[in-house]
């Protein structure tokens, strides 16, 4: 049977339109005007606008191995409550690290018959485990993630520039991309050692200990190795306005090169972080008025390729530790299920379009993971991935409606813009109206 969602806002590639989309055992036949459903078709109206199925290229579920801190069902409800229909997880903060085709197979164990919406597995270059690279890509894992700075967490180590360069050819020949954490360690250091007698319940120190250099300073080093190597560099989660300049002329010289920045680097500013609201710690950190600006002006240029959430929870007492300290707290932000209104909202003062947001957050995401011609659009041939938006819906975010293990965000308590009605996943409701729709039905892709 042909199903028709229709709406009189669709955001489908070539622009907003009225009409219906028709789907057919779960894929998008056609976009057609009202007056075309067939009519035997299963209509389902859609008020507000229809966006297509959001793509988190960098989320931490945490499964297995420290699933008190989320997990697979409680972060692919609360994706699928903030519109987002397919996620790629990061090989870290799950035990064991995903670095060898064992461990994916023990987080396919664990995701299994758990998931509301799709998943998807990067794999990790750490541990000298450049010889699992090729059986990791053959296994399945839509590219690689190192950090060149301590992640902060056992089982997964940071990658000097030795170690790179002894797994870059095996990586260079799956043609999958490597999302690079870039902060420089030895920028980080010298920064430590300026911080004498400090007060870490102030984010000012915490901003002063990730400086600007530690960013620029590693991006310049691994778009070094992209000219050398040859290999598709992506950078994860810029926070510094500052390394505009290197990934401008990077691509300019034609470097395969794409970057991501994070709802929270676009939305909040370290002026406005009050003493002891760890809430806001995340690494790289958040910076200032002026640099936000200058963030969301590369985005409007196309120069920032994508935004990611970086959800990254953890359990209240990792937040608090240090009594509001940003030297001993856990560095991350819960944001799966806010983070489309929380985008949404600086966008529609902006000037920015729905048709902006789909871009930025369903179609080049889904690009970066090689899922090209299945998510990321409305357009025949994809997924029936869809999300029913109002973008004109006021709220204050509270804490129940995150959806997480662990309801805790710097968004709780933010007047936020634009709702999620409804999530549909290959056309059958996985969420509607603050209720979740039927048994888990969300797959891993491999292919």
């Amino acid at each position: 049977m042909v199903e028709a969602f229709v709406s009189a806002r669709i955001v489908a590639p070539e622009g907003e339109r009225a009409g219906a989309v028709l789907v057919r055992d779960g894929k998008i036949e056609a976009i057609c005007d009202a007056g075309a459903i067939p009519a035997d078709a299963r209509v389902t109206h859609c008020p507000g606008a229809l966006l297509p199925g959001l793509v988190d290229s960098h989320i931490h579920i945490n499964e297995p191995g420290r699933m008190e801190w989320e997990g697979f069902a409680t972060a692919t409800r609360a994706a699928a409550a903030g519109g987002y229909t397919t996620l790629i997880d990061m090989p870290l903060n799950c035990l064991p690290a995903t670095t060898s085709v064992e461990a994916l197979e023990e987080k396919r164990a664990a995701a299994a018959g758990q998931c509301t919406v799709d998943w998807a597995a990067w794999g990790g270059v750490s541990g000298g485990n450049a010889d699992q690279i090729g059986p990791l890509a053959a296994a399945g894992v839509r590219g690689f993630k190192c950090f060149l700075a301590e992640p902060g967490i056992d089982g997964f180590a940071r990658v000097d520039e030795a170690e790179l360069r002894k797994a870059l050819p095996f990586l260079a020949q799956t043609g999958l991309p490597l999302l690079v954490h870039a902060e420089s360690p030895e920028e980080l250091a010298r920064a430590a050692s300026a911080l004498n007698r400090a007060d870490w319940q102030l984010h000012k120190t915490w901003l002063q200990s990730r400086p600007d250099e530690a960013e620029v300073a590693a991006i310049r080093q691994v778009i070094g190795l992209a000219r050398e190597f040859g290999f598709r560099l992506h950078i994860v989660h810029l926070a510094t306005d500052q390394a505009l300049d290197d990934l401008r002329a990077a691509k300019a010289e034609g470097l395969p090169v794409t970057v991501e920045t994070c709802p929270h680097y676009l939305y909040f500013a370290a002026e406005e972080i009050a003493k002891g609201c760890t809430q806001y710690k995340c690494a790289p950190p958040i910076r200032g008025l002026e640099n936000r600006e200058l963030l969301w002006q590369a985005l409007e240029r196309g120069e920032i390729d994508l935004i990611a959430t970086d959800h990254s929870p953890c359990p209240p007492d990792w937040k608090a530790r240090g009594n509001g300290s940003f030297a001993e707290a856990w560095g991350g932000i819960a944001s799966v299920s806010a983070a489309l209104s929380a985008v949404w909202t600086c966008m529609r003062h902006r000037g920015f379009s729905l048709i902006d947001v789909a871009t930025r957050m369903a179609e080049k995401p889904a690009e970066l993971a090689g899922l090209q011609g299945r998510k990321g659009k409305i357009a025949a041939g994809y997924d029936a991935d869809l999300v029913v938006f109002d973008p004109d819906h006021q709220r204050v975010l509270d804490a129940q409606q995150l959806y997480t293990r662990h309801p805790m965000s710097p968004y709780i308590g933010e007047r936020l813009f634009g709702t999620v009605t409804a999530t549909y996943l290959r056309g059958a409701p996985v969420f509607e109206r603050g209720n979740f729709v039927g048994e888990p039905r969300g797959r891993e892709i491999r292919d």
